[in-house]
């Protein structure tokens, strides 16, 4: 199918949906948020209950997870020795600990990019939770510099506490939310799996089969380098402060150091962050010459720049400046004494923005460039000095307030 059919297909189904939602052509960008009594639920109904954990909450700690796949290392690393000799192309086997597999394929130069995610509802509106969980699981291939998938599965766990009216009203809307996010990124959801479970969950795979001049092989980073970052921090910040509007004992805490208002701002300014797809980033990637980047999401900024750090080539280590923040929620995560760690970067970010290493005299000009085609900011968060491979933020880290869109 050749562009023009693929953008009059999308354009047809783009069509459908604003038919839905009453003829209106922006009315995707107007939805109205979620309310539980219009679907005729109780209006103390949350998504956000069907989980105990939210975003941070479904990873296991990251050392505990490097243990714990060390076993699979060893096999992977063995498998790799044999298929060496039949290996013509030079396709790096690229696995565990990485955002993606990436696997050279019997057929003549090309290689199988996958990638999986799932997690818990963190925000009550099921169509945005679904779009944030699929934009969530495209970013492990955006994050290798794949603009392009092929296919995804989408992964549903329905919590078996919900009534039969809530799941009605509930599953179907995460579903559109994430079919339509794949189809922003010019992909269509062709399968997957649905289950009951204790607690809801949400996820997907994402498949590209490619040549290796579309992925960027995220090893190359040198010295005087910069770190670029396209999602502001404090997601996961925005969602608790949200969730405690109606908790006094927890709101109390914070009121001092917010208003309602900026609460409700943040959460806007974090859900709609959330969803965005790191796409455009990864396609400016290629552009301005990255030497490799990551995706911010679980374990928090300074944990996949850790991780980003131990895999490159070089002796570099990366050091953090600036930490460009959702406006108040430093100010909160300060007010919540060490429960979020977000100026330490350890803070959960779900579906969080690229952290890109790239040549110091072609950031400024990514920058722009994202912030013409997004209209939204990204930053230039580091720098990359000589070192043994680890990543650190400074003492006392500059917090650059991100002021939410109106």
């Amino acid at each position: 199918m050749g562009d023009y059919q693929v953008a009059a297909v999308q354009q047809e189904a783009l069509g459908a949906v604003q038919l839905e939602l009453g003829g209106n052509p922006n009315a995707l960008a107007l939805r109205r948020p979620f309310d539980p009594l219009a679907h005729d639920l109780e209006a103390s109904f949350r998504l956000t209950r069907f989980a105990d954990l939210k975003g941070r909450g479904c990873k296991v700690p990251q050392e505990v997870l490097n243990k714990l796949v060390e076993g699979l290392q060893q096999d992977y690393n063995s498998a790799e020795h044999e298929h060496a000799h039949f290996m013509h192309m030079a396709i790096p086997r690229i696995g565990i600990g990485l955002d993606c597999s990436v696997t050279p394929l019997r057929h003549g130069g090309l290689c199988l990019v996958q990638t999986t995610d799932f997690f818990y509802p963190l925000v009550d509106d099921p169509y945005m939770m679904g779009k944030i969980a699929c934009a969530n699981v495209l970013s492990d291939l955006y994050a290798m510099g794949v603009t392009e998938c092929d296919n995804m599965l989408m992964l549903l766990g329905v919590s078996t506490k919900m009534t039969e009216k809530e799941r009605d009203v509930v599953i179907p809307l995460i579903m559109r939310g994430f079919k339509d996010s794949a189809l922003e990124a010019g992909t269509t959801v062709t399968g997957g799996q649905t289950v009951v479970n204790p607690w809801c969950t949400i996820g997907g795979v994402a498949t590209t089969v490619c040549q290796p001049n579309e992925y960027i092989v995220p090893d190359n980073a040198v010295v005087g380098d910069v770190l670029v970052l396209t999602k502001p921090l404090g997601t996961q910040v925005a969602v608790n402060a949200h969730q405690w509007l109606d908790q006094p004992e927890r709101w109390n805490r914070i009121k001092l150091v917010v208003s309602e208002e900026d609460v409700r701002k943040a959460y806007h300014r974090a859900m709609d962050s959330m969803a965005r797809l790191n796409r455009i980033a990864s396609r400016l990637m290629h552009k301005y010459n990255s030497h490799g980047a990551t995706d911010i999401t679980g374990f928090g900024l300074l944990g996949h720049a850790q991780t980003l750090a131990s895999h490159q080539k070089n002796e570099v280590s990366f050091v953090i400046h600036n930490l460009p923040v959702i406006a108040k929620m430093a100010a909160v995560a300060k007010a919540c004494g060490n429960m979020f760690q977000l100026l330490q970067g350890h803070s959960a970010e779900t579906s969080g923005g690229l952290l890109i290493c790239l040549p110091r005299e072609q950031a400024a000009a990514y920058c722009k460039d994202i912030e013409k085609q997004e209209g939204y900011q990204a930053w230039i968060i580091g720098i990359v000095e000589k070192g043994n491979r680890t990543a650190r933020i400074i003492d006392k880290p500059r917090v650059i307030e991100v002021p939410a869109k109106e």
